[in-house]
């Protein structure tokens, strides 16, 4: 497991506006900010075009570095071996990239999977079919503790929606390895109605990472500052576990506003 940070080290997410790293890298240092978080889904960010001396040239350059967001559609527990299998072995090749990095955070969601729709409600099938699903999360957990192997990298799982029984279940799993550990999207949860709070609060020991971003009814990835939520409770909270925080906001604008919000003397006095 990586070291905590003695202060709140704040980062930015990959921005569609700026998305290679030498764009991102020269915002990041132009709002005082200390990481970015790249992000898989781009064509930029996979694997087979990341180099890994090229990237630790640029970040030593820039006095930053990087967090890694997996691709949103990773599913290590399709009931298709083939499927399956890719995802795991893009995981396994991530982990590779970080170490050479030192990138101490990757970032996943805990898929859905599919579900039917009956008379009375959806089914899904990780939750009709638990056994195999969670057969499935331990082999992808021992893999990826067999690949970090003592390198301080940790796999933090993010809450999107209010999660399931099967996926409750399924991160208990994965929280039994020092590798893993979790990221509360303090964004995402106020518009689940802060279904996952208690889940993670319960598990806080394990707290390592937070996107923040601010939200009104079912609107997020706000500015800070722009919405109803609690922002200074969720950098006290931040603060009190050491974790990193990207101000996931999808605009350079709304970033800039955040970082200013964020930098203001007011706030980052009682956080640090």
């Amino acid at each position: 497991m990586p070291s905590k940070p003695t202060a709140i080290h704040f980062g930015m997410p990959t921005l569609i506006e700026s998305p290679s790293l030498e764009q991102s890298l020269s915002l990041c240092a132009e709002l005082g900010l200390d990481f970015v978080e790249i992000n898989m889904n781009l064509p930029e960010y996979q694997t087979h075009r990341l180099d890994a001396p090229a990237v630790c040239r640029m970040l030593g350059n820039a006095g930053k570095y990087i967090t890694i967001h997996l691709d949103e559609n990773f599913n290590v527990c399709d009931f298709n071996e083939g499927i399956a299998d890719v995802y795991l072995r893009s995981a396994l090749q991530t982990i590779d990239f970080a170490k050479e990095v030192n990138a101490p955070i990757i970032n996943m969601h805990m898929a859905d999977g599919v579900y039917f729709t009956l008379p009375e409600g959806k089914i899904y099938l990780f939750e009709r079919y638990q056994e195999q699903y969670l057969d499935k999360l331990l082999r992808f957990r021992d893999a990826c503790d067999k690949a970090i192997d003592g390198a301080g990298v940790a796999i933090c799982i993010e809450n999107c929606g209010a999660y399931h029984g099967f996926q409750r279940k399924g991160i208990d799993l994965l929280l039994e390895s020092g590798n893993f550990a979790l990221t509360y999207d303090v964004g995402h949860d106020f518009c689940a109605g802060n279904g996952n709070e208690a889940f993670i609060l319960e598990r806080a020991a394990k707290l390592r990472h937070m996107h923040v971003h601010d939200a009104i009814g079912d609107k997020n990835h706000l500015p800070l500052g722009d919405g109803a939520m609690d922002i200074q409770g969720k950098l006290a909270l931040a603060a009190k576990y050491g974790c990193r925080c990207v101000l996931e906001t999808k605009t350079t604008e709304g970033l800039r506003k955040s970082a200013v919000y964020i930098m203001g003397e007011k706030h980052m006095s009682r956080f640090c």
